[in-house]
């Protein structure tokens, strides 16, 4: 076993696990992966708490009481992830405040029903965060165009937040200015803007899955030539713009009262084509300042066999430009692209969601007391 993932800590990457069940914190999984694997956070999709659920007995006591006293569905969905995702944060707390505030954070997402709604967005991330009720939670608001006011409202209310479902280099400068624009509006509120953290969860593996498609549905050698370069340029030219924003005279101001940088989050990073290494989408995308959330096996393949060599994203942005430019060159429209993906996004979460309400209705019933 080589230590690559203490190597990734070094370089400034977090390394949070994209996965979240009440048998990882029950079992001790999660506390021996912070304790041994350098995992400093974990993240939570509708996709991760439904499998958990449907999977295995570790929710029916609560699904039981939770049927004795007749809640609604979705009531009982709030209580069964709120309250996983409270225990993990309470494991997480040591490291929250060992890296003052910047880690050890767990995300919870709103309702995905709710991704065109701004203020039914708003009103449920502040219950999120009344109901979790911990300081190291992040509420996860997905970046559609609904979504960038309830980000700079939520932020402005002193909520730190996890905008996830990024997929556009245009999306995520509107993102920065939302975030922005909370913690500017949380100054003028007088909040401490100190104590708000904020991750952008830019999407990986998905952009290749979508760009590669269309390369080999062209089939020339030119097009081929480009498979598996897409999702690695727009990424590494996200964190050319975080660079720029970030060293902004807006920021500056901001800075001076001690606000946090919103960290770039890299997610969806498990390959999803066998033909490309396993560990590429972690490996190939090393620098400081930014997060890496990682489903279990890449986390355990990074351990095994990643190769980290240093900071594998700063100098790369002519490449990733040309590399894009010629994807467009082919016909492959980039907006094109990162709409499609936007707009799939958030309908597997809803697709998922649903899946929760049906498998967890059946659990409530199959626990429900005897009326006798």
């Amino acid at each position: 076993m080589t230590d690559a993932l203490k190597r990734l800590s070094d370089e400034g990457v977090a390394i949070w696990l994209d996965d979240l069940s009440r048998q990882r914190i029950t079992s001790g999984n999660l506390a021996e992966l912070i304790d041994q694997q350098h995992v400093v956070g974990v993240t939570t999709n509708p996709s991760i708490f439904q499998k958990a659920i449907s999977e295995g007995h570790g929710y029916d006591q609560q699904l039981a009481d939770l049927a004795a006293r007749k809640v609604t569905v979705d009531e009982a969905i709030r209580m069964i992830t709120t309250a996983d995702v409270r225990d993990a944060a309470d494991i997480l707390r040591p490291v929250f405040e060992a890296t003052d505030g910047q880690d050890g954070r767990v995300s919870i997402e709103v309702d995905p029903r709710l991704a065109h709604n701004t203020a039914a967005t708003i009103a449920e991330a502040k219950q999120l965060a009344w109901l979790v009720d911990r300081p190291n939670t992040l509420i996860k608001i997905p970046a559609t165009k609904a979504g960038l006011p309830a980000i700079t409202e939520v932020i402005g209310l002193g909520i730190s937040v996890n905008v996830t479902l990024i997929f556009s280099l245009e999306r995520y400068r509107a993102v920065m200015d939302a975030y922005l624009a909370g913690l500017e509006k949380a100054r003028e509120r007088g909040l401490d803007i100190s104590l708000i953290h904020s991750v952008a969860s830019f999407f990986v593996s998905r952009v290749d899955s979508e760009i590669d498609k269309r390369l080999t549905a062209l089939g020339t050698d030119e097009a081929k030539a480009l498979k598996g370069k897409a999702a690695l340029a727009n990424a590494r030219l996200a964190y050319e713009a975080y660079e720029e924003v970030f060293s902004s005279d807006r920021w500056a101001a901001l800075d001076k009262a001690q606000a946090n940088k919103q960290r770039p989050l890299w997610a969806s990073t498990g390959v999803k084509d066998p033909a490309y290494k396993d560990t590429l989408y972690v490996v190939d995308l090393v620098a400081p300042g930014t997060v890496n959330t990682m489903p279990e096996a890449t986390l355990e393949a990074t351990a095994d066999h990643g190769e980290v060599s240093g900071d594998t994203v700063r100098g790369t942005y002519e490449q990733s430009r040309a590399e894009l430019d010629a994807v467009e060159k082919l016909g492959i429209s980039y907006d094109d692209v990162v709409q499609l993906l936007e707009d799939e996004g958030v309908e597997k979460f809803e697709a998922s969601w649903n899946d929760l309400l049906k498998s967890t209705e059946a659990e409530l019933e199959r626990l429900a007391p005897s009326e006798a």
